[in-house]
């Protein structure tokens, strides 16, 4: 895309859980062997995000949709695959190089606890990333930036003295959201912003989050397992299965045409009021460990639909008529 803001091309990222030396050697058959295990986290997923668009990432947990998200940020460096920002590539900078951009993407993490420093004012918190990116600015100019942030984000500017403990947890993640904002960046990665919110409070913060995305013409890659707020608010939709994209669609059609067997599957587990009987579909066995993958597609093991060839080759995102993206052999032979 022309007016892609962020673009993934074959993007990896495995972890080594071996451990130490001795941990990875094995006696077997006679002779000493050293085994690696690797958590395959994220395989070969390529999209675009357009400027100003919310685009949501769905699946089951350990799909690999909080790694992915951080891999973005370069919180975790790829194995393989790229990263741009606009049209400059952005996986293989440094540290000092990565810089202009840190203030232009931002991320709001998951536990609002948690990523707020327990030992720092909300008013510290605040402030800290200002002073870092622009160290010119006036200590006026930024106690005034605080303060509006802080009301944009329903927090009162006069609670800016006290420590994240001595909030609840919706305000913290309005705290959260608040420092996402104080660099006035173009681009989000929302973490699951709302999982660990009551119900009541999540409306709230979806709320804020579209405000802040209209006022600031914001864009948002949104990382949930709630389908229903995916529906909501999202402009597009990919689902991932154990680091791979199976399904990429606009809100619209994902939800009113699924066509990858997994996704069809996710969306029958939306409860629905006035619907007598559950049209629930069972996938069978069990989900595979990232660590051995299945050959081949690696949902068919659960697939009722997938035959020999889904078993031994790995299908290719492939787009269709309507324009929507998925990886199926059994859509691209038209089983499906």
């Amino acid at each position: 895309m022309n007016n892609a803001l962020l673009t993934l091309k074959n993007l990896v990222k495995h972890f080594d859980i071996s451990g130490g030396l001795l941990e990875q050697i094995s006696f077997s058959g006679g002779k000493f062997t050293r085994k690696k295990t690797t958590v395959k986290a994220v395989n070969n997923v390529s999209f675009s995000i357009t400027s100003g668009e919310i685009f949501s990432v769905v699946g089951e947990s350990g799909c690999g949709k909080s790694t992915l998200a951080r891999t973005v940020m370069g919180l975790y460096p790829p194995n393989s695959g790229e990263i741009y920002y606009g049209k400059n590539r952005i996986d293989h900078l440094s540290p000092k190089q990565m810089l202009p951009y840190r203030s232009r993407m931002q991320m709001i993490f998951q536990d609002p606890y948690a990523s707020l420093n327990p030992r720092m004012t909300v008013r510290q918190t605040l402030e800290e990333p200002v002073f870092f990116h622009n160290s010119a600015i006036s200590g006026s100019e930024v106690r005034d930036r605080v303060a509006a942030v802080m009301e944009q984000v329903g927090v009162d500017p006069r609670w800016s003295g006290r420590y994240p403990h001595e909030f609840s947890g919706g305000q913290r993640q309005r705290i959260s959201i608040a420092r996402a904002l104080m660099v006035d960046p173009e681009f989000i990665v929302a973490d699951e912003p709302i999982s660990a919110l009551d119900v009541s409070i999540q409306a709230q913060i979806l709320n804020l989050l579209m405000d802040a995305r209209e006022e600031r013409g914001l864009t948002y890659m949104f990382i949930t397992h709630d389908l229903s707020v995916v529906a909501h608010i999202s402009s597009r939709v990919a689902v991932m299965y154990l680091g791979n994209l199976c399904e990429l669609a606009t809100g619209r059609a994902l939800f009113d045409t699924p066509r990858h067997p997994y996704t069809q599957a996710l969306l029958s587990a939306i409860p629905r009021l006035g619907q007598k009987k559950q049209a629930h579909i069972r996938l069978r066995g069990e989900v595979p460990t990232p660590i051995r993958l299945p050959s081949g597609c690696v949902f068919h093991g659960r697939c009722t639909y997938a035959n020999e060839r889904c078993a031994e080759e790995v299908p290719v995102l492939t787009q269709l008529d309507s324009g929507a993206c998925v990886a199926c052999h059994g859509v691209e032979e038209g089983r499906l």
